[in-house]
């Protein structure tokens, strides 16, 4: 009809809800690295050849995994969609969680990352959804927060030569929080290498109140 408005400008709106547009954020790497072993450490390499599946050879490749505790919902050992396929973090909010912690530095190999992002604010707040597009090609669709775990407290409490490893897993499962970075997977292959360039899309994003 003529003069009338599309019909989802006609929508209501819940009167707590509140939509926030798009945002566009220029960011770089600043180191890669990949877990080639049976451990979910890693090592620096010289670059990433991301494919569908996630870093070939990497601990946390595959197109699917098998559920665990973040999946209570599913049986343990369920195949389910492997969203985890890359591992990123900050080295500013690193640096906030070893002082929480009492020890010098926490190094991303520690934790398993394959991406040190820098220059997004509040790295690990970026919502579901942002899309990371790496000047070299590669497209990276962030799934969700990684939650600190005592496995690789851990290994960041064994590193740093704490007395106490148990006490630090604790610790750093509970003084990482929102701060342990993000997970992701591939939506574009590509080959990524430190230094490059990273245009990162925030997704408009609904918050729901009902």
């Amino acid at each position: 009809m003529t003069g009338t408005a599309p019909m989802f400008d006609l929508l209501p709106t819940g009167a707590g809800d509140e939509i926030v547009p798009v945002r566009k954020l220029a960011a770089r790497v600043a180191g890669i690295y990949s877990a080639t072993g049976d451990h979910f450490e890693t090592r620096a390499v010289d670059e990433l050849v991301f494919g569908l599946a996630g870093i070939e050879g990497d601990f946390h490749a595959g197109m699917t995994r098998r559920a665990g505790g973040r999946e209570p919902w599913y049986a343990r050992g369920t195949e389910m969609r492997n969203a985890r396929q890359i591992s990123l973090v900050a080295a500013d909010e690193m640096a906030v969680v070893a002082a929480r912690m009492g020890i010098a530095a926490i190094e991303p190999e520690w934790v398993g990352a394959n991406l040190v992002i820098a220059g997004v604010p509040n790295l690990s707040m970026l919502p579901a959804g942002t899309l990371l597009f790496f000047k070299g090609g590669a497209t990276l669709k962030i799934d969700a927060q990684n939650h600190p775990c005592r496995y690789a407290g851990r290994l960041v409490a064994e590193r740093a030569g704490m007395a106490d490893p148990e006490a630090g897993a604790l610790a750093f499962a509970k003084l990482a929080k929102r701060l342990r970075g993000l997970v992701a997977w591939v939506e574009k292959p590509g080959i990524v290498r430190a230094g490059e360039a990273v245009s990162v899309r925030i997704p408009e994003q609904w918050i729901y109140r009902g």
